[in-house]
């Protein structure tokens, strides 16, 4: 075992130091803005709360929040570094604030623990990528939209089961997926939005503080929508809520890993209704005629992946007891892990989409076998007033009779609400253009928060 190292925290034997820090000097890279914000709010409110001697005069106040400006400043440039005696972004910063600012930066801590500190970070910069994975989620649903839109009349053989089932069309298939997209982000996600949205600070260690802290000032400068009231409730979210957030993504992927395996299987060439642009394609190092749809592979991989990542975070705190434990240090990565993998996934299956095209020759010949039309015909049969089964049948006992139907006829009659004539696109572009004006204000309104809390006199 190699000799003690010292640290802000204590003297830790080396190799045990480099066990529990992990990655986080690299992933706490990513935390540091988040965490400078985070430590200007508990600043300012000791600053403010009524007690002597006071913990914070104006001038100090306003000296470590400047400070913490310039850090989170070096952060987002990638100039600042946490080392491995620092452990984490928390106690980096402290110990920047302590060397810039002397015993000024050993007071930050007052009234605070790292796991309240660490959750609120999390917290920031879990609600900033949660708002980003939200507009490329509209882009990839605007994207699906638009090809909806262009390819409506376009019949499409439906499909259960993977045989041939009714006549759909071209629009419906695009527009399902937008619409499954658009569904996951306005419930699932924005439920992941509010579960996230609330302020774990001033829970300290999970128990409170003998001083009279005002978490609710805390939760206004930082603009959560709320306090965790508990204090032990704070604590334990820990964990939890990354386990929230990367289930939600998980739906996100699961929809696009569905769309993904679509389009893997109608760009084959035994299909060959749409085609996916070339660029979007890999070819083979021994076949030249080859271009893969490698693309739409990895997000079937990447899908598993972001799955796998939320049954990882659930399983890392499914048997833990409450309070806090060290187990929790590997649930950030896992929750980077998701989203990075999922805003990718996002990114690349909208520019996909952009440039994808239907061919309508091989879609219209794909209805060359008459039973597609066969659920159709039985319905008119009952509509011409034969009771449903005799109809189903007889429909069933003839099926060639039904050979040369019309698909686009079929498509055409198709009339009532959602079906292959009654579809509203307008309905989508509505809903997205809402839920990007929603997103837009909610980032000022936090955007505004924040520049007022790290404002300081000229």
């Amino acid at each position: 075992m190699k000799k003690a190292s010292n640290t802000i925290v204590g003297a830790i034997n080396a190799d045990v130091l480099k066990f529990t820090v992990g990655s986080d000097p690299v992933l706490d890279l990513r935390l540091a803005e988040w965490d400078c914000y985070g430590t200007a709010a508990h600043v300012t409110m000791l600053y403010n709360i009524p007690i002597r001697p006071i913990l914070f005069t104006k001038e100090e106040r306003t000296a470590v929040v400047r400070e913490l400006a310039a850090i989170a400043s070096d952060a987002r440039a990638g100039r600042f570094t946490i080392t491995e005696e620092d452990q984490d972004c928390h106690l980096a910063i402290e110990r920047t604030l302590t060397e810039r600012l002397g015993d000024l930066g050993k007071r930050v801590h007052t009234g605070r623990s790292r796991n309240d500190q660490s959750a609120t970070a999390i917290r920031l910069f879990t609600r900033d990528q949660l708002r980003r994975t939200a507009l490329e989620t509209l882009r990839l649903a605007s994207a699906l939209e638009k090809f909806g839109r262009r390819y409506r009349a376009i019949p499409m053989v439906g499909r259960t089961h993977l045989q041939p089932a009714m006549p759909s069309s071209v629009g419906v298939w695009a527009a399902a997926y937008a619409e499954e997209l658009l569904d996951t982000l306005q419930t699932v996600l924005h439920g992941a939005y509010e579960f996230n949205n609330r302020c774990p600070l001033g829970s300290a260690a999970s128990y409170g503080v003998p001083l009279p802290i005002d978490r609710e000032m805390t939760t206004r400068l930082l603009a959560f929508n709320a306090p965790i009231h508990c204090v032990l409730a704070a604590g334990n979210s820990r964990g939890k809520d990354e386990s929230v957030v990367i289930s939600a993504l998980a739906q996100l992927m699961v929809t696009i890993s569905r769309l993904a395996q679509d389009l893997i299987l109608f760009t084959m060439p035994e299909f060959g209704y749409f085609s996916i642009p070339r660029e979007f394609c890999t070819g083979s190092s021994i076949m030249p005629q080859k271009y893969n749809p490698d693309v739409c592979e990895l997000i079937r991989s990447k899908a598993a992946q972001v799955v796998a990542l939320s049954t990882a975070a659930s399983s890392i705190i499914v048997g833990m007891p409450g309070g806090y434990n060290r187990d929790l240090q590997d649930t950030k990565k896992l929750l980077m892990e998701a989203f990075d993998t999922t805003r990718a996934t996002l990114r690349i299956m909208s520019a996909l989409t952009d440039g994808l095209r239907a061919n309508a020759d091989r879609l219209r010949a794909a209805f060359a076998d008459p039973g597609v039309f066969a659920t159709d015909r039985a319905l008119e049969l009952v509509a011409g007033g034969m009771a449903f089964r005799d109809a189903y049948h007889q429909v069933r006992d003839h099926l060639e009779d039904l050979r040369g139907m019309d698909p686009d006829k079929a498509i055409a009659r198709k009339k009532h609400l959602g079906a292959t004539a009654g579809l509203d696109f307008g309905i989508y572009t509505r809903r997205i253009s809402a839920v990007k004006r929603s997103i837009t204000d909610e980032a000022s309104r936090v955007d505004a928060a924040i520049k007022r809390l790290m404002r300081t006199p000229k």
